[in-house]
């Protein structure tokens, strides 16, 4: 994708692609074969973000310190790229994604500037989607559980999903988590329970995508199918 290689297809020739927040107007997709190659130009629509004020949170998830927490962050952080650098070598996309809560309301849309305790923060990177706690998360399409752990400090019970080739699903502020890294997962299977654990002030599952370390919006691939 625009000059960089991003991995292979499936044997059975999918693969996936994705575009950020900032991503440009257009990106040259190339697909190359033992018959030759084919090119794309995607066009890429900007899209509109929301400006986000959350107030009343607990000082230490806003500007953590103390050596002792800031230890633990970063121990958390390299557990978490490990999660990130999964590689699965599967094509779990192509059959389309299903919401991972059968209900829900939206209270925040990807993408949005977030203003925390009235100091500007970067983006946020996920979907909020309130329900109850304990209300069941299903995973949205097949994969393996790259990363399961609970008590995090600022996402609590996370869970990531390996759906192939890099394209990894995240859940956040679970209370409650049912599922271990390297296990294969199917569309629908309940992985774990809404809560709001870590930096959250109430119950909710922020759901988010990334692929190659691009944040992507993961509303965007519901119902989506593969083309015939």
């Amino acid at each position: 994708m625009d000059g960089q290689p991003e991995g292979e297809a499936s044997e059975t020739g999918f693969f996936v692609v994705g575009f950020d927040r900032d991503a440009g107007p257009q990106a040259v997709i190339r697909v190359v074969n033992g018959d030759g190659e084919a090119s794309h130009t995607a066009q890429i629509a900007p899209g509109g973000f929301d400006i986000q004020r959350i107030n009343g949170l607990a000082p230490n998830q806003v500007n953590p310190t103390g050596e002792a927490l800031l230890a633990r962050i970063r121990a958390e952080a390299a557990r978490k790229a490990q999660g990130f650098a999964s590689r699965t070598d599967l094509d779990g996309f192509k059959g389309g994604f299903i919401a991972p809560l059968a209900k829900y309301r939206q209270t925040t849309r990807f993408g949005g500037q977030r203003i925390l305790n009235g100091e500007p923060r970067t983006p946020h990177f996920g979907a909020d989607l309130a329900a109850p706690t304990g209300t069941p998360i299903q995973a949205p399409a097949p994969g393996v559980i790259a990363f399961a752990e609970t008590g995090l400090h600022f996402e609590g019970g996370l869970t990531m999903i390996d759906h192939g080739q890099g394209l990894i699903s995240l859940y956040l502020h679970q209370s409650r988590v049912d599922v271990r890294r390297g296990e294969m997962v199917e569309r629908g299977q309940v992985i774990g329970a809404v809560g709001k654990e870590g930096r959250a002030t109430g119950p909710h599952l922020c759901w988010r995508m990334k692929w190659h370390g691009r944040n992507l919006d993961p509303m965007l691939l519901i119902g989506v199918r593969t083309p015939a």
